[in-house]
C-alpha cells in the first residue's frame, strides 16, 4: 500500500512489515510527517506487527486544502476513518503530538475500528481543555500566534532563522530542524500543518470517553505539554489504561526516544503491563 483516497484527497503512507500481521497505524504530529516513525518501525515489524504511517491531511501533496474549515477536527478524524476501512480489519492506533489528538478522537467514536490505542504526549482532548485553564494555557501560546495569516510562513522562509531556532528551542535535534526543513518547508507543507491550528475554531466536536485498551506517554522535559492535563487522562478511559513516564526526555519522543516509545508500543499491543507512574 503507498496511498489511499478520502473523498477527493489522496494520502501518502509508508507500509512496512509482514502483510499478514496485525496493524499499528502510526499518527505523526506537528509539524513533521511519517518519517518521524522511522527510528521505531523495524522494531514493530520483527515483533511480527504490520505498520501503516500515513502523510497525514496537509502534509501529503494530494491532499492539502486551502480552507480552515477543512482541518477542523472531524475531518482529520473521518481521514483515518477512511485509512481504517481500507485496510479492512481493526488497528492498533498510535498517535504523537497532533496525531495523538487525532488518535484520540477516531477510538473515542470508532471504537470498534481500534484493538488498542497508544497516546503520546498530548492526554485526551477533554484532558487538554481542562488543563487550559491553568499552566498549559501559558505552554501553548504559539497556538495563538499560528492562527496570524501568513506571518508564520514568512517566518519559516530563512533557513537558520525564527522558526529553526524556536523548533530548536523546543528540543529538536539539528538532524530533526533539517527534516523539518526539507520535508515541510521546502516541500509547501507547512500551510496545511499549520491549518491544523488555524482549523481550531471550527473544532466544536466534544470527545467522549475511550473504550478501549489504552497507554498514555508522556516525558518530564515536554516543554509543550503540561503534567496536569496528563495526570487527569485516566478519567476519560473507561478501560484498562496506564500512564508511562519517561524522565529527563522533551516531547519528540518517537524520534528521540524510538525504543522506548516501541517497548510501549509493543507491551500495549501484547496487553503485557508496564509500571506506570
Amino acid at each position: 500500500m503507498t496511498s489511499f483516497r478520502n473523498h477527493a484527497l489522496t494520502f501518502d503512507v509508508v507500509d512496512e512489515g509482514p502483510l499478514d500481521g496485525e496493524i499499528v497505524v502510526l499518527l505523526h504530529g506537528f509539524p513533521e510527517r511519517a518519517s518521524s516513525w522511522r527510528g521505531l518501525t523495524a522494531r514493530l515489524n520483527e515483533a511480527g506487527y504490520r505498520t501503516i504511517a500515513p502523510d497525514q491531511r496537509g502534509y501529503s501533496p494530494g491532499a492539502r486544502p486551502r480552507r480552515r474549515r477543512d482541518y477542523a477536527m472531524p475531518r482529520l478524524a473521518q481521514d483515518v476513518v477512511a485509512l481504517i476501512d481500507t485496510l479492512g480489519a481493526p488497528v492498533h492506533l498510535v498517535g504523537h503530538d497532533w496525531g495523538s489528538a487525532v488518535a484520540w478522537t477516531v477510538t473515542a467514536h470508532h471504537p470498534d475500528r481500534i484493538r488498542t490505542l497508544t497516546a503520546i504526549s498530548v492526554p485526551h482532548p477533554e484532558a487538554f481543555l481542562r488543563a487550559m485553564r491553568g499552566r498549559q494555557l501559558a505552554r501553548s501560546w504559539y497556538m495563538g500566534a499560528f492562527q496570524l495569516p501568513k506571518v508564520p510562513e514568512l517566518l519559516a522562509r530563512r533557513a537558520g532563522g525564527v522558526m529553526d531556532r524556536a523548533m530548536r528551542a523546543g528540543g529538536m535535534t539539528p538532524d530533526e530542524v533539517a527534516r523539518f526543513r526539507t520535508e515541510i518547508v521546502d516541500d509547501g507543507a507547512l500551510p496545511g500543518g499549520l491549518g491544523w491550528y488555524r482549523g481550531l475554531p471550527f473544532s466544536s466536536q466534544s470527545c467522549p470517553a475511550v473504550r478501549v485498551p489504552t497507554t498514555m506517554v508522556w516525558s518530564t522535559g515536554d516543554d509543550f505539554i503540561d503534567e496536569a492535563g496528563v495526570r487527569a487522562c485516566g478519567n476519560h478511559v473507561e478501560a484498562p489504561y496506564e500512564l508511562v513516564v519517561l524522565e529527563g526526555a522533551n516531547h519528540w519522543l518517537p524520534s528521540q526516544c524510538p525504543a522506548a516509545v516501541a517497548d510501549v508500543i509493543l507491551r500495549r499491543a501484547e496487553g503485557t503491563p508496564t509500571t506506570p507512574r
